[in-house]
């Protein structure tokens, strides 16, 4: 156990350097940071310069912090709306007769069909529309039904939105607002926001170092749908009477029919009019969004087309000649700001519902100053009370396990910086956690060499067993705590999560600190010292 091969311990001290090589950055400026990859070869892999540093998470940089609530009635009234066109396609295909139109509540419709041979053929196909909903979970008993069809002795049949179809509805909707959410914000540039569900139908968006709440509200709070429509050339028929930018809010009448949808995006990039040199969104559609486009514009020129954005007109300008290449621009009264946040919004999709903002506040970066400061002053005071402890104690060995626990601290953040992992309030608590716990290891070696010396070993036969016999207990110990970190990782959210993550590795450092580094280094004293007892 104590017979280190050169080229092992060649292999430890290189893995040690790296390792606290990438903690380096830490230490520098953003500035300096940039000047290193700016100077480096172009050989060298960016993975293995020192230019990676901590992310600092809100409570510690400060930010923003946004709650928004997805509007449920909306949901619900778009979903009532999809059933009623459902309906009318069945009656439809299956050329059932009905009397009194299709009538529409707020949860579902209905629809009065006399004949009973007719109900008998329409029934079957209404309840098809019936999905069960099996993944509810916490929301609602497992086998429910998304919508519950009755029928009535007089002829009338009702097909109503369930509960169940409700929730399961808003689920949906919130993992796919996450997910547009999360584009919208990556669009920012900011690093590491936290976006996470709370509860059944509302969305949690912290953006540490963005300290402009109002920009992060506009970009999250807009649905953000978009359409190609004509401008109507009277107000009837199927006409909707929008408010238009152009002409400075006042009503236009836009045709219902929509040409091409923002789903047949797939980019937006702000730019500026070559001519008028005004910003200006320049846009692309896919291949069913540029046929679309190319035959509506071939077959309206000289009309004014209406670019519809949450149901308001923002450009309206006139097709002057085709356009089937798929692209175009879209141009206004607008600024460089407002540019940017529709090219973002366009990019990132709309939102499947209304949302609202509920709660919105911001963390001053002076918080975050003092909350660092104090962590700092925390980390040192237990550092050097625990090196002290431990010199009292083990005297030599106490200073070999001092100088590991320094190694594992610098590891802590060498990993934190490589994979880019955000350091919370609470991760610095965890930090120093770790300095309390990783002289346990230490302090099991030690006291089973000290009680393997007592029984009349020889040195090298207590140095042996005292890293022999607490292996396995070092081992068990560290596995235990282990699995208590990956469930706080696996359920807890947030700050929970950041104090998981730093424990998790300095849980995985101490196992290379504490029994490799430690064997090494009283290897090597051993060779050089030839001591006859134990040092303490």
């Amino acid at each position: 156990m104590l017979r280190f091969q050169t080229r092992k311990v060649i292999v430890v001290l290189l893995v040690l350097l790296f390792g606290c090589g990438f903690a380096l950055p830490n230490l520098f400026s953003p500035e300096t940071r940039k000047a290193i990859e700016q100077g480096a070869p172009s050989w060298i892999p960016r993975i293995l310069l020192p230019i990676h540093a901590v992310v600092l998470g809100l409570d510690l940089q400060g930010g923003s912090h946004v709650l928004l609530e997805i509007d449920r009635a909306d949901l619900v009234r778009s979903q009532v709306t999809q059933l009623r066109d459902d309906v009318r396609r069945i009656l439809r295909e299956e050329r059932v007769s009905f009397s009194g139109g299709i009538g529409m509540t707020a949860r579902g419709v209905s629809v009065r069909v006399p004949e009973a041979s007719d109900r008998a053929r329409l029934l079957p196909k209404l309840r098809e529309l019936a999905q069960p909903v099996g993944t509810l979970g916490a929301f609602g008993p497992s086998g429910n039904n998304t919508i519950d069809v009755a029928e009535q002795p007089d002829g009338l049949i009702q097909l109503t939105v369930t509960e169940a179809g409700a929730n399961e509805r808003v689920r949906r909707a919130v993992e796919q607002a996450m997910e547009v959410l999360r584009r919208r914000v990556d669009a920012l540039g900011t690093t590491e926001p936290n976006i996470q569900r709370q509860g059944l139908d509302r969305i949690l968006v912290q953006v540490p170092g963005l300290q402009d709440p109002q920009r992060l509200k506009d970009i999250l709070g807009q649905t953000a749908k978009l359409q190609f429509r004509m401008v109507a050339e009277s107000q009837g028929g199927d006409v909707d009477m929008l408010p238009s930018q152009d002409a400075g809010g006042s009503l236009v009448p836009v045709e219902r029919r929509v040409i091409v949808e923002g789903e047949d995006l797939i980019d937006a990039q702000p730019a500026f009019d070559s001519r008028t040199a005004q910003p200006i969104v320049n846009f692309r559609f896919n291949i069913r969004g540029a046929q679309r486009f190319g035959q509506a514009t071939t077959e309206n020129l000289g009309r004014p087309l209406a670019i519809v954005l949450d149901n308001k007109v923002i450009s309206s300008p006139v097709i002057q000649s085709p356009i089937t290449g798929g692209s175009g621009q879209i141009s206004g009264n607008f600024t460089v700001e407002s540019v940017n946040n529709l090219a973002i919004l366009l990019r990132a999709g709309a939102l499947p519902a209304k949302m609202t903002i509920v709660e919105e506040r911001t963390v001053g970066p002076g918080l975050g100053a003092d909350s660092i400061q104090a962590g700092k002053m925390a980390t040192l005071i237990a550092t050097v009370l625990v090196i002290l402890y431990m010199i009292g104690t083990y005297g030599l060995f106490g200073l070999i396990a001092s100088i590991a626990l320094l190694v594992h601290v610098c590891l802590i953040f060498g990993l934190m910086s490589v994979l880019g992992a955000t350091m919370t309030l609470p991760g610095i608590a965890g930090i120093v956690l770790t300095i309390g716990t990783a002289v346990d290891s230490n302090v099991l070696i030690y006291e089973r060499m000290r009680e393997e010396s007592h029984q009349g070993r020889s040195l090298v036969s207590a140095l042996e067993a005292g890293f022999q016999r607490a292996f396995a207990t070092i081992i068990d110990s560290n596995v235990t705590m282990l699995i208590a970190a990956l469930a706080l990782f696996a359920l807890g959210s947030g700050p929970v999560r950041g104090f998981a993550v730093v424990f998790i590795l300095g849980i995985l450092t101490t196992v290379i600190t504490a029994v490799t580094l430690t064997r090494m280094l009283i290897a090597l004293w051993y060779r050089w010292a030839k001591p006859k007892s134990l040092p303490f």
